[in-house]
């Protein structure tokens, strides 16, 4: 029987950080200069969900190998969270004054079905490869850190992937894996997730509407082998029925 579930945070739960590929794809063609297009975008899809310093580690490589000289990595991603910040900063700061709602930045049915596994007893922990004192941040202007025990993020200056980091620890800790469950819209954590046997929930997320199937996230799911897509978790019973049947 399942006792705890593993949830990714961006594109799983919140749309705090919609749109991010849109910051980091003009930078890394700024960088590596024309031509570079189709690579990026190619990079950036097969990437996706890992901890941001090694995506800038294979920016640096590239800009390397095509001009013969390139900065530190996390000087690329210092810029990076620069630019990325500015939309996410004002996206929170419009819950904060009140000018928007939690809900306006929350996959469909997110917040219900983690009130509905909190009150049957379920252990909640979140696994972000955002730097951690935001999704801490994240976590709580959303209004939902009463519902994790453990949340975790990418330690500042460091090359350690939390998110992976946290589902081996947790599959490796003694707790059968047949008793967690993964759930996230990224192949990281389902590809984990089905190495070790846990039950996993890919969420083919639509982050603009919030709801629905996003095709491309659907097929990079599918690859990774997740037990199940949704688009959202507005069927909470079937959600539920899944995690815990």
């Amino acid at each position: 029987m399942i006792n705890t579930v593993l949830f990714d945070f961006d594109g799983t739960i919140s749309t705090l950080r919609s749109g991010w590929e849109k910051v980091m794809e003009p930078l890394m063609i700024e960088l590596l200069g024309k031509g570079s297009e189709e690579v990026v975008r190619q990079y950036i899809d097969e990437s996706t969900g890992i901890q941001t310093i090694l995506q800038m580690e294979w920016l640096s490589s590239e800009v390397k190998t095509r001009h013969g000289h390139g900065k530190d990595p996390w000087e690329y991603k210092a810029e990076y969270n620069r630019r990325l910040m500015e939309t996410v900063s004002k996206r929170r700061q419009s819950i904060v004054d009140g000018e928007a709602q939690p809900e306006d930045y929350l996959i469909a049915g997110s917040k219900e079905l983690l009130q509905v596994l909190h009150e049957r007893g379920i252990n909640l922990m979140v696994a972000s490869g955002t730097d951690d004192p935001d999704v801490k941040a994240e976590v709580a202007v959303l209004g939902l850190s009463k519902y994790f025990s453990e949340i975790s993020g990418a330690p500042l200056g460091k090359k350690n992937c939390p998110k992976e980091g946290v589902i081996r620890s947790l599959l490796e800790s003694g707790i059968p894996p047949k008793s967690v469950a993964v759930v996230g819209d990224g192949k990281v954590e389902i590809m984990i997730g089905q190495e070790y046997g846990a039950r996993t929930l890919g969420l083919a997320s639509d982050e603009k509407a919030r709801m629905g199937i996003n095709l491309v996230k659907e097929e990079r799911l599918k690859a990774a082998g997740a037990d199940i897509i949704m688009g959202d978790f507005q069927d909470i019973e079937g959600v539920i029925r899944f995690l815990l049947g």
